[in-house]
């Protein structure tokens, strides 16, 4: 095949950048090594839209993180993806600390920051009943909000395909080689060619970029565990908490998530192995008590689950978005770490407008933003429930007791454009095995619906590509 334009990886930056690149009448593909999008750092870290406050006046994340938060509500909307605007809190439990808020407001305002305000003591556990007795004021961030980052990247990935991109999965990207008019990108066995490369490979962009002899570029990634808690105990944070960051990161936070649950974390540690994504008991042991300063009721008793993930940070302590030195058609996306989802909806413009400066390409008169909101049976009343079960029984069989997910969702998950192939794909599009369980109920039923419909047999089933099988043969 031949394109315009190649996006390596498929995260939430890659598949916002594919989607608006199909504005236009370009040749677009979304290229990820793994067997799904939104399984690199897009799947597993704070799902923070942050107001904007915390970095350098000046900088790109600076600038990105305030125009994409602004964007982010409609685009949400528009893909059908769930955002609460909740609102951030930075406290502080010491005068030094107060002082920090104090440097935190004026950045903020540095940065066009809407509606930033310091609360007292007061007005802090007027709006966080279960805030630590110890705080002593905190940084109100109206502006800031939450959002699922799988399902945004999902979202934008299947727009992306409905508007003309080809997703190409299982594709590792080994070497690229230039004729002075298109790359030829090859994975050892297939090979396609483009006319421009977009380097949005997360922590693996400097080893995207090397292999056009770009070395400008060194990541390293950085580990963050979490804690995530049943909804039992969602009513402990209203907003998102802070403590004051460090130079390793805005800290510990407690915050509640779209879906109602309560996430804790992350931890922060400069690690070497790019697919290290074990979680330890002494790190999340370090979580807990650090989230306790700030919600002192929190225990190991409503979690439900833990995970890691890995933020590419780069040397330079800012992103990098632009054409390589060694290759003018080669686009760099690099150092994507916080706030890269917030800035997501704006750096997808950037690099668009990136493209458009190098050739011409025209507006598609047909271009369709709108994702339809997928089928929510949890959400939906039983009246609705009723009238949706009677155009299809499918939505009356429900295959995840925990988050009442029914196998009409987990059917149109597989059958999507870009539809999922595994387990965890299934997982992140509808939730099914996200609940108390973990899955424990209804992964069988998963493994048996995906085998089905995609017409393999039940041991092919893996639960997120490659040798990750669920089932690993028949018995007599």
């Amino acid at each position: 095949m031949n394109y315009d334009v190649a996006v390596v990886g498929a995260g939430v930056i890659g598949s916002l950048i594919a989607r608006e690149l199909c504005r236009y009448n370009i040749k677009v593909a979304l290229v990820e090594k793994n067997n799904d999008m939104a399984t690199g750092t897009s799947k597993a870290n704070s799902a923070i839209v942050h107001a904007g406050f915390d970095a350098k006046p000046g900088t790109l994340k600076a600038k990105l993180n305030v125009e994409g938060t602004a964007l982010m509500p409609e685009l949400c909307k528009t893909l059908g993806v769930p955002f609460k605007p909740v609102g951030s809190l930075v406290v502080a439990f010491s005068d030094e600390e107060v002082e920090t808020l104090g440097e935190l407001l004026e950045r903020g305002k540095a940065n066009g920051v809407p509606g930033l305000e310091i609360y007292d003591a007061a007005k802090l556990r007027e709006v966080e009943p279960f805030i630590s007795e110890n705080a002593k004021a905190a940084l109100w961030a109206p502006t800031a909000g939450i959002v699922c980052p799988y399902e945004l990247t999902i979202a934008a990935a299947e727009n992306a395909v409905v508007n003309g991109a080809d997703f190409i999965r299982n594709f590792e990207v080994k070497k690229i080689g230039f004729d002075g008019n298109e790359f030829t990108v090859s994975n050892g066995e297939n090979e396609f060619k483009t006319k421009y490369i977009i380097n949005a490979a997360g922590v693996y962009c400097d080893e995207i970029a090397a292999l056009i002899g770009d070395t400008s570029i060194h990541t390293i990634p950085r580990k963050g565990e979490y804690m995530l808690c049943d909804k039992s105990v969602g009513h402990l944070a209203k907003h998102t908490i802070f403590q004051c960051p460090s130079k390793m990161g805005k800290g510990v936070l407690v915050t509640p998530t779209v879906d109602g649950n309560l996430l804790i974390g992350p931890s922060a540690l400069d690690i070497e192995d790019k697919e290290d994504f074990a979680t330890t008991a002494a790190a999340l042991s370090g979580i807990l008590e650090t989230a306790k300063k700030s919600v002192p009721s929190l225990t190991t008793r409503e979690v439900i689950t833990s995970f890691a993930g890995l933020r590419a940070h780069c040397t330079r302590d800012d992103f990098i978005i632009e054409p390589s030195e060694k290759n003018s058609r080669f686009i760099n996306v690099a150092g994507i770490e916080s706030p890269g989802l917030s800035s997501a909806p704006a750096i997808a413009e950037s690099v668009r407008d990136i493209i458009l400066k190098s050739a011409s390409f025209e507006e598609k008169a047909d271009f369709n933003p709108v994702r339809e909101e997928p089928v929510r049976f949890r959400h939906m009343t039983n009246e609705e429930r009723k009238a949706l079960i009677e155009k299809n029984p499918a939505y009356g069989q429900i295959i995840c007791r925990c988050e009442t997910i029914t196998e009409g969702e987990i059917l149109d998950a597989i059958h999507a454009p870009a539809g999922a192939r595994d387990v965890d794909g299934v997982k992140r599009r509808t939730r099914a095995g996200m609940g108390r369980c973990q899955g424990g109920f209804c992964g069988s039923k998963v493994v048996e619906i995906l085998a089905r419909e995609l017409g393999v047999e039940i041991n092919e089933i893996t639960k997120f590509g490659g040798n990750s099988k669920i089932l690993y043969e028949r018995t007599k």
